[in-house]
């Protein structure tokens, strides 16, 4: 099935091309540890935020959802 907004092959070669990207640690856009360790970062922010405590209010954590 093709068309000029679906087409079998592009779709197959740009799998291909983003498969051989993966394991290259100077693709741009596709790194995915430094978007991991940007969540990590923002989550630790977070947590020392609301007081360093495991165990919260749920109000509280309610109430900081509503921020992000």
């Amino acid at each position: 099935m093709c068309g000029p907004k679906f087409c079998s092959m592009k779709i197959t070669q740009d799998v291909r091309d983003y498969a051989a990207t993966l394991n290259e640690p100077a693709s741009v856009g596709l790194n995915i540890a430094g978007t991991i360790e940007d969540g990590m970062a923002q989550m630790s922010a977070k947590f020392k935020e609301m007081g360093s405590k495991v165990y919260l209010d749920a109000e509280k954590v309610k109430e900081s959802n509503k921020v992000l």
